[in-house]
């Protein structure tokens, strides 16, 4: 397993927002799916197929952790909830640092070659 987090880079549009989804606060795949929607404006739509074989991936990569919550209210299967680690942190702001440098260099010289 990678033990630097700038080895995971760069991230895929949908790896990263599914990532950038857990930032905050832990969820479980429905929610997910929803903000990795939300987050990228309607660009990426998983299907749930896609969105558990990706969240096996991070797991196994050690950039997530299943988190054990109980919900009283729940009815059903109790739901599997999933929150960042640190590497898997330290892997979305690296990734946040290489896009920002991507803009630095395209952003001047884009502004040149419109003066």
């Amino acid at each position: 397993m990678p033990a630097d987090s700038d080895d995971f880079l760069p991230l895929t549009e949908a790896t990263f927002y599914v990532l950038l989804s857990m930032a905050a606060e832990r969820r479980h795949g429905y929610a997910i799916l929803k903000d990795v929607r939300a987050l990228s404006q309607g660009r990426v739509v998983l299907s749930t197929g896609t969105l558990y074989g990706a969240l096996s991936r991070l797991l196994d990569a050690g950039l997530i952790e299943r988190v054990e919550e109980e919900d009283p209210e729940q009815v059903g299967r109790p739901r599997k909830f999933y929150c960042l680690t640190r590497l898997g942190r330290r892997a979305v702001e690296a990734e946040v640092d290489r896009l920002h440098g991507l803009l630095a260099a395209a952003l001047p010289r884009l502004a040149q070659s419109e003066a």
